[in-house]
Parts: structure tokens; sequence; C-alpha cells
């Protein structure tokens, strides 16, 4: 039976023999999966279908290409049932498949550029632009951890 040695502890050479048989995946009761990007909303007064306008364009064309790309599995709107003074209205979530790297993400802003026929200038100035539709409150990243 063959043996997998790793190296194991912070200090010192401390071995740990594992057999084919046992996996570092079955000491956990998780698996990490996808990972999700939330952006919480505040479309300002008279804004609202200005800004779910937006999203249902390019915003979606965006996330369209992610998906056609591979980055992204899904993505969702979610409206805000009775918030309270100060709270987002809308979430934005975008369920990634992983982690990207600075040249993937490179990358895929030249293809949004490419399709949406602009600069990084131009679309600098359209984001600029929806300042006066909505305040963005937080953006948070988090990935799913799948319970065994």
């Amino acid at each position: 039976m063959k043996h997998i040695v790793m190296a194991a502890g912070l200090c010192g050479a401390a071995f740990l023999a594992l057999t084919p048989e046992v996996s570092l995946a079955q000491a956990s009761s998780y698996t990490p999966t996808t990972v999700w990007n939330f952006t919480e909303i505040r479309t300002l007064p008279g804004q609202d279908e200005n800004y779910l306008d937006w999203l249902a364009g390019n915003w979606k064309k965006i996330q369209e290409l992610g998906k056609k790309e591979g980055l992204i599995v899904s993505y969702h709107v979610f409206r805000v049932n009775a918030q309270r003074r100060g709270e987002a209205d809308l979430v934005l979530a975008i369920e990634l498949k992983d982690y990207t790297n600075t040249a993937q993400q490179a990358a895929f802003q030249k293809k949004v550029e490419a399709m949406l026929a602009g600069d990084a200038h131009k679309l600098d100035t359209q984001q600029g632009e929806r300042k006066a539709m909505r305040e963005i409150l937080s953006s948070t990243e988090m990935q799913e951890l799948q319970l065994k």
C-alpha cells in the first residue's frame, strides 16, 4: 500500500502519513463551493425604474457574458421587502464558479468593453452617471460551504 506523506505542524519536521483511503476532504464537515458577491443598493428617489432598466440592459448583458465565459454560475436581483430607514431596497447577487485572478479580471473587462462598444474611460463615465440613480451601501464576497 502506498503512503502519501505531507508536512504537518508549524515547526519542526512532524510528518503525517496518510493511506490512499484517507483524504483531507474527509477530515472536514464541509466542501468549499462557489463564490458569491452581494451588493446592497439603495435607489435614489424617483430613480427606481431607471436603475432597474439599466440592470435589465447592460448589467444583464455583462452577467450573461460572464456565464458564457464560464466565470458566472448565476445572478439575481432581489427586492428587499419592508426595508427600514437607511437599508437597501435592492440586493444584487452574483454566483461565481471560483475566485478570479487579476489576469482573468482584465481579460473579462476587455470583453465587456468590446461588447458594450466602449473603453474603460467611457464605462467609467457611465458608472458615474448611475450615481444619480443609486447608492451602493455595501458589497460582500462569500464562499458557499456545502455541508457533508
